[in-house]
């Protein structure tokens, strides 16, 4: 592989990670505006950033590839399915705990792929060396 395909490689594979980091942050972002809903009684604006914290876990679900990504994507399926478990609960229920349950597991996901893009960051070559 020369030197162009494997910077291409590395732009994106970097980028869906970036891109699934940026999923869970916007998760967590409506989770914790629905915990205000729930805490000032706005039902209708609860419901509606619990199905956007819903349709970005659904999504991140839906996306597994099950045979490439094989034990990683059913732990990942499994932890999916808590977290939409917790959080239909949590919208029915008004439960703030069932909410910070989703948010615990979310936030240990977003520190692991922040994790993978920091180790991406570290094999880009550097461009600016002599000779590159």
């Amino acid at each position: 592989m020369n030197f162009t395909q494997y910077k291409k490689t590395v732009l994106v594979t970097t980028d869906r990670i970036q891109i699934v980091y940026m999923l869970y942050e916007g998760a967590l972002n409506h989770l914790k505006i629905a915990r205000r809903k729930i805490e000032n009684g706005d039902i209708i604006s609860k419901g509606q950033h619990f199905s956007k914290a819903t349709l970005i876990i659904s999504e991140l679900s839906n996306v597994l590839d099950m045979e490439k990504g094989g034990e990683i994507s059913r732990n990942l399926r499994s932890l999916y399915e808590y977290i939409l478990q917790r959080l239909l609960y949590a919208n029915l229920n008004n439960d703030i705990a069932a909410i910070e349950d989703s948010e615990r597991v979310i936030e240990t996901l977003k520190s692991g792929w922040k994790e993978m893009m920091d180790g991406m960051k570290k094999k880009e070559p550097d461009s600016h060396r002599v000779g590159v």
